[in-house]
């Protein structure tokens, strides 16, 4: 068994689109996932692809996906990078899977000159907590992450507040 971190493919889709449920309900959202594979695909490799998948694997089995893209720091002048998923199937955590999905995006950041990597985590996450901590990230504990969606988003749009 050896273990690979590849990019995905068009093939790789309904792995990646089962995986992205299966974290929908590890955090106990399970209803709020509304995307359907030709999402992915034009997410993924539409005309311009503005996000971006990896998976590890094991003999030809995906054990778990990587999805990120980049994001701007005025600060810093520069490009980062953005983790907006990250799940290992249960039956491979434990085995290096996640470190070495997080390593290869490491190694991204580092190749394109990324100074930034950073992700959410959900505060009653306390093992991808830990995980993450022990591998150098630090929490942005004076973060506050807003957010508008649905009625609000349109509200503010039309009319302003």
């Amino acid at each position: 068994m050896s273990l690979i971190v590849r990019q995905a493919t068009e093939a790789d889709l309904p792995d990646i689109y089962r995986y992205i449920h299966a974290l929908a309900e590890y955090e106990k959202a399970p209803d709020e996932v509304v995307l359907l594979i030709a999402d992915l695909e034009q997410s993924f490799f539409g005309q311009s692809p503005q996000v971006y998948c990896l998976l590890s694997e094991v003999d030809g089995v995906v054990t778990g996906i990587a999805i990120w893209h980049l994001n701007y720091s005025t600060w810093l002048g520069k490009h980062g990078m953005y983790l907006e998923d990250l799940f290992v199937d249960p039956k491979y955590r434990g085995k290096g899977h996640g470190k070495a999905l997080l390593i290869k995006l490491a190694q991204i950041c580092i190749e394109k000159g990324y100074p930034r990597f950073q992700w959410w985590v959900l505060d009653w996450n306390e093992p991808a907590i830990d995980f993450y901590k022990s591998l150098g990230a630090v929490a942005m504990d004076e973060w506050t992450v807003f957010r508008l969606t649905g009625s609000s988003l349109k509200k503010l749009a039309t009319e302003g507040y």
